[in-house]
């Protein structure tokens, strides 16, 4: 495939004005930190700029590759395997592509990394991320099921929820606070978007499903499983690191040496982490649909870019946004600088970010247009960006404190089942896919840091036991208020609705 040189540039602008979209309002929020609070520039200030660029300029290549390759390619064999009534191949295929998309979801990669750091090297980053895409395979296959079948949500997520608090409960400490960070990550730049695509594309195409009621609410499960299969995890086969084991930093410059060989290496392991999908999108097609790649030239060019967005995402991630996180939280948390302080950068950095976060922004789209407008997504992003903001404030108040996590989310969650209960049905899906989208790709290393680094700081707090949960938080709060918001909504238009029939 050649493409023209006015082609490639275009492209080219709108990866940066992309990259600069998704960057602005992070910058903001640390820009005023910096400047008012902090009032010192970081060490090394170029480096940080410049991993902080390299992230988004990968995470713009990285989702253009999703655009022009994954999506189309999943979105084409989901709708074959409903058409063909071929359920258990359509199963098998969600299970295999949501696995595949979750081993490679760079948010969930960034939270992996802080929790081997922190942790001593006794939770793995691979094994955090091979535990977590199991679980939503898994799970994404019973919300397939749950969309063949017509079944209200409800059903499946009350009880899921009811094992979380169970586990929640008897779960090593250690893991309580990843374990939902983990449910919060999973469902992001890669996953949110496929998986809104195949529920509201199945709904469409069964006959006698909503695609309002029935096609939202994979994420929800997506984001559910890590939850319960992180902590199951824990309860057998999890070991503490021994008092005084050393703590295993996140790669250094020693071991990042940018000499062209080294590069090409990490280049091909992150080829070798997308092999899964690629494999994925052949045998459904080649095997199970027995049909030819309709674009094979354009899944190859997005494939490449997907991999070269993904390497220079996991890249700019240790040289920018982990030693920005790092910085930001050291200096927030120096003497003399008031702690109001710290809850005001964590409720902005949330907000601001979580408006610009691509999943919530194509949730939102594809909630708007299948209710008709009846579900603004400017008011839908607003609510779940505040929602985030205050979870963030909640949780850290939460460490500072020093209460056990478990108490917050228990009842959290419990009042989340209760609000299923009440709320309208339309708004319940849509809800609890908005927990799983919350924390952008750019907002999980500067939050994890931000929690971790917390814990460090203050006395008696363990930092895997709570530095870990601000992104729980973060996915708690906005389900809260979405559900809240439908019952004010249809509260409201039902009560306009009997002042104008007395008035008639």
């Amino acid at each position: 495939m050649t493409w023209p040189v006015h082609s490639v540039l275009r492209i080219a602008r709108e990866l940066l004005r992309e990259a600069a979209r998704d960057l602005a309002p992070t910058l903001v929020v640390v820009v005023i930190f910096q400047v008012f609070f902090i009032q010192r520039m970081p060490d090394s200030p170029l480096a940080l700029v410049g991993g902080f660029a390299v992230v988004l300029l990968g995470l713009a290549l990285f989702v253009k590759g999703l655009e022009a390759a994954i999506f189309p390619a999943g979105e084409t064999m989901a709708f074959d395997f409903a058409r063909r009534g071929s359920f258990f191949w359509l199963m098998l295929f969600a299970f295999c592509i949501s696995f595949a998309s979750v081993a490679a979801e760079p948010a969930l990669m960034a939270v992996a990394y802080k929790a081997e750091a922190v942790s001593g090297g006794s939770m793995r980053a691979l094994t955090l991320r091979m535990v977590a895409a199991l679980g939503v395979g898994l799970a994404v296959v019973v919300g397939v099921w749950r969309i063949v079948l017509g079944h209200s949500i409800g059903s499946y997520l009350v009880p899921g929820y009811l094992i979380v608090v169970g586990l929640t409960a008897v779960a090593p400490p250690q893991l309580v606070g990843l374990a939902f960070d983990s449910g919060g990550v999973v469902a992001s730049t890669v996953t949110a978007p496929l998986l809104t695509a195949l529920g509201v594309g199945l709904a469409t195409t069964i006959r006698g499903r909503n695609p309002l009621l029935d096609g939202f609410g994979l994420i929800a499960f997506g984001a559910l499983a890590p939850m319960i299969i992180i902590q199951i995890y824990g309860i057998f086969f999890f070991v503490p690191a021994a008092s005084g084991t050393a703590v295993v930093l996140l790669p250094s410059d020693d071991q990042h040496q940018y000499a062209a060989a080294a590069l090409l290496v990490d280049f091909l392991i992150m080829v070798r982490n997308l092999l899964p999908i690629i494999a994925v999108v052949l045998f459904s097609s080649f095997i199970i649909l027995r049909r030819p790649l309709a674009d094979p030239k354009g899944l190859a060019v997005g494939m490449t870019l997907v991999a070269l967005g993904l390497f220079m995402f996991d890249e700019g991630l240790q040289v920018g946004l982990f030693p920005l996180g790092d910085e930001m939280t050291g200096g927030l948390l120096r003497d003399g600088v008031a702690l109001w302080v710290l809850y005001l950068y964590g409720f902005l950095i949330g907000f601001a970010t979580t408006m610009a976060e691509p999943a919530l922004i194509a949730l939102s789209i594809k909630a708007d247009e299948v209710s008709l407008g009846q579900l603004r997504g400017l008011w839908l992003r607003s609510l779940v960006s505040i929602g985030v903001g205050i979870g963030i404030v909640i949780g850290c108040a939460r460490i500072v404190d020093g209460t056990n996590i478990a108490y917050w989310l228990i009842p959290g969650y419990l009042l989340v089942i209760a609000l299923t209960r009440v709320a309208p049905r339309f708004i319940v899906p849509i809800a609890y896919d908005c927990g799983g989208v919350t924390t952008s790709t750019v907002t999980v290393p500067l939050v994890t840091a931000l929690g971790v680094g917390l814990a460090e700081k203050t006395p008696g707090r363990d930092p895997m036991i709570d530095g870990f949960g601000l992104i729980a938080f973060a996915s708690l709060l906005p389900m809260l208020i979405v559900m809240s918001y439908g019952m004010l909504a249809t509260w409201w238009a039902r009560a306009r609705t009997r002042v104008k029939e007395k008035n008639r």
